[in-house]
């Protein structure tokens, strides 16, 4: 049983799911506040791949707004985790919580996947972009952590910034 898909020109699913402070925030108030709104998707606050992750999209989060473009991540984790790994990292975008992966479901977020060469339920690691009619304009999925964000900004136009050398 494969789990289905979203593809580019699809109408993205509504969600309404809670921020890191509990405040429930809606699809439709992102594209709003931003116009076009990148969607990712991470298995777990705190863990390597997904920090890194994060931190890059939050390094990035200047030049995606240059660009009309808003950035909110979406996880399992319950929100007063999200709130320690944002406050740990100084995330500045929204995080949300989707505990029963319902949204994740919907999105072809969540099903199985090949961990180690098994097959696993569990968070597929995705990446969308809904333009400001609602539509998507990307949908990637089993994406990587690590160069992850230099891969879509590049799909998108984005200038980024160089990193700064990992001196140690």
């Amino acid at each position: 049983m494969s789990t289905p898909r979203l593809e580019v020109g699809q109408t993205a699913p509504a969600f309404t799911l809670p921020d890191a402070d509990g405040m429930p925030i809606a699809l439709a108030d992102l594209i709003a506040e931003h116009g076009k709104v990148l969607v990712y998707v991470y298995p777990a606050a705190m863990t390597p791949g997904c920090t890194t992750e994060t931190v890059d999209f939050e390094n990035a989060l200047q030049q995606l707004k240059g660009a009309g473009i808003g950035v909110v991540g979406i996880s399992p984790d319950k929100p007063e985790k999200l709130a320690r790994f944002r406050d740990k990292h100084g995330i500045t975008f929204p995080l949300l919580s989707d505990p029963d992966k319902t949204m994740l479901t919907e999105w072809g977020a969540f099903g199985e996947k090949k961990n180690y060469g098994k097959v696993v339920m569990g968070v597929i690691r995705s990446t969308f972009v809904v333009d400001e009619d609602g539509t998507l304009s990307l949908a990637r999925y089993n994406v990587r952590a690590k160069g992850h964000v230099a891969m879509v900004a590049k799909l998108l136009g984005v200038e980024l910034p160089e990193p700064a050398s990992a001196g140690g």
